[in-house]
Order: structure tokens, then sequence, then C-alpha cells
């Protein structure tokens, strides 16, 4: 996973290099340094609303299955919404990492509704009055986790499942690099991937399952994807799986599992298997009826059950 990340980090920075003068030596390095990553360059130059029916034209030719866009715009108004969904649906397996000003979107907002702005952003303190200095509404913790709502409604139609967090940034919450797929393997990678390189991007909200819905007068931290964090996140999942598995009638294939939790979690893959192994109430059923001992094991052709013997806790758990 971590070589995935470090060819994925030299994919993007060759990209962009190849739109500046001297990228032969960078691709030299390439060829030289990754053998199995092979690069043809194709060179355009415009605006990529402008290049994108080329560039789509071109993966269809190449009949490519997976695909990465890289789309590092300034600002927010280089890439239309629309072509964000295009993207998703054009190639079988599609992935995009996406930066976007939240400014912007807050600004147009505002204008052109400022009652509804406030009354969305009522829960976590903000007053229309504040609206005035958007500015200084970004520099708050809890304004971020109502900023991730508002990006994940924006954004949520494009992809089966997008990340909403924001680039680190405590002085002020004004960009988020935001990955779109249509994969739960692909969010779990990526999830991954971010507590790999903690700290570099930020997610205020519920640290289990569920992580756009939270009362900010009672929970909700600042999570950077550090190990407090991640032992905030087993404490909490340890609540929301078995919660779960109940609502979905007691018992859950793995791979369902993952495609209904991740596009609520920031969670790290290890820390839910060790979650659901700390569960005294459920367990982790193999195909040819066997029990997992260790959270390491745990395949997506297994499925997390409710143990026949059961402590109270489901009990209230079905009472909620």
């Amino acid at each position: 996973m971590r070589r995935y990340w470090r060819v994925i980090q030299r994919f993007r920075f060759a990209i962009r290099t190849l739109i500046a003068p001297g990228c032969a030596p960078v691709l030299a390095k390439i060829k030289e340094e990754e053998r199995r990553l092979h690069i043809a360059c194709q060179f355009m130059t415009g605006a990529f609303e402008t290049s994108y029916p080329a560039i789509k034209n071109l993966i269809a030719q190449g009949r490519y299955r997976n695909v990465l866009f890289n789309l590092d715009q300034c600002g927010h108004s280089k890439v239309d919404i629309g072509t964000l969904g295009d993207i998703m649906t054009s190639t079988h397996s599609a992935e995009i990492f996406f930066t976007f000003s939240i400014k912007p979107l807050l600004a147009f907002l505002h204008k052109r509704d400022p009652l509804k702005l406030a009354r969305q952003l009522k829960h976590v303190g903000v007053r229309q009055a504040d609206l005035n200095d958007i500015d200084g509404l970004m520099s708050h913790q809890g304004w971020l986790g109502a900023a991730e709502k508002l990006v994940f409604d924006q954004f949520a139609a494009c992809a089966r499942y997008v990340s909403p967090f924001s680039i680190h940034n405590p002085t002020g919450w004004r960009y988020w690099l935001i990955h779109f797929a249509n994969s739960a393997r692909a969010r779990q990678v990526y999830n991954d991937i971010l507590h790999d390189n903690s700290t570099s991007q930020a997610h205020f909200g519920r640290a289990g399952l569920h992580m756009l819905s939270y009362d900010p007068s009672a929970e909700g931290a600042l999570y950077l994807f550090d190990m407090s964090g991640r032992e905030a996140a087993r404490t909490q999942l340890t609540e929301d799986i078995p919660r779960l598995i109940t609502d979905c009638g007691d018992a859950l294939g793995v791979r369902e599992f993952y495609e209904t939790i991740y596009n609520a979690t920031a969670a790290h893959t290890d820390d839910i298997h060790t979650a659901i192994m700390a569960c005294e109430d459920l367990e982790v059923q193999t195909e040819t009826g066997g029990v997992r001992q260790k959270a390491s094991t745990i395949d997506v052709r297994d499925t997390i059950r409710l143990k026949a013997q059961r402590s109270f806790f489901p009990m209230f758990l079905r009472s909620k």
C-alpha cells in the first residue's frame, strides 16, 4: 500500500512537471527507478474543460480500464461539476483527486440565500452576522464540520464514494483535496494512505461511522489521521459497528459491510477490523463456517455476525 502511494506521488509529480520546461530528466529518472511504471506523454495546451473531450477520446481509444485524474485547480471554477460526474462514469474504474476552494462556494451561497446558509450553519454556532467575515469563520474548528457537510452535499452525486476532507491548515480551512471513487476498495486504500501520511488532511466530526452526523455540543473533534485520532476511532467503532450489524438483520457480509460504511468513515482498515474483533457480541465467520481469531485475517468473503450468546449491549441497541 505504501509502495502504491509512492508511485502515485511520483506519478502526480511527473504529470505536474510535464507542463513545465525540463521534464525530460524527470521522465528519465522515473524510467530508471520505477521500471514497472511506463509513462506515455501526450501534451496539450488550453483550459481543462476545453481539452477534456480530447482527453476522454484518448482514454477510450486506449481502452484503459483504470484511470486517475489529478485535477489540481487554483480556486474552484476550472472544472465543472458535470465533468467530474462524466469522468466517474466514462471508464470501468475511475478515480479523481480534486482540489477545491470552499470560499467561493460560501460566497455564492451567501449571496444566493443568506438565510438558508445561516440555518445550515446554525448548529455549529455560526450566526448570520458571522457570514460577513468568511475568512474569520474558516479558522474555527467547529466550522470545519459544517463545511465538510456542505462540500459532501455539493459533490455526492459525482461518485459513490466522496471524501470531503480539508487540507490541514489551522489558520483557515480553505482548500479541500477531495477523492472521488466508485469502489469501496479504492476509498479504503485512500483512507489508509491518509493515515500513513497523517496531518496532511483534517476532519472535524465523529471518529467512527456516520462521520458527518454529530452534535457539536456533545461530540466532534479535530481528526488528523494520527495515533490519537485512531484511538478515538477504535473506541467509537466498537459502538457503531454492532449497531450497524443489528440494523442489518444480525449479519452482514464483509464486502457489503465495506460498501455500506466507506462513504461514512475516515477510519483506517486496521482500526475497523480491530474494533470488530474487540466487540464481545460480534464474530467473523469464514465461508466454510470457521470463526476468525485475528483481525488481520478478515477477508471480504467473510460474514460479520452477532453471536448466539450475547451481552445486554444489542438489547439496548434495539431500543434506540
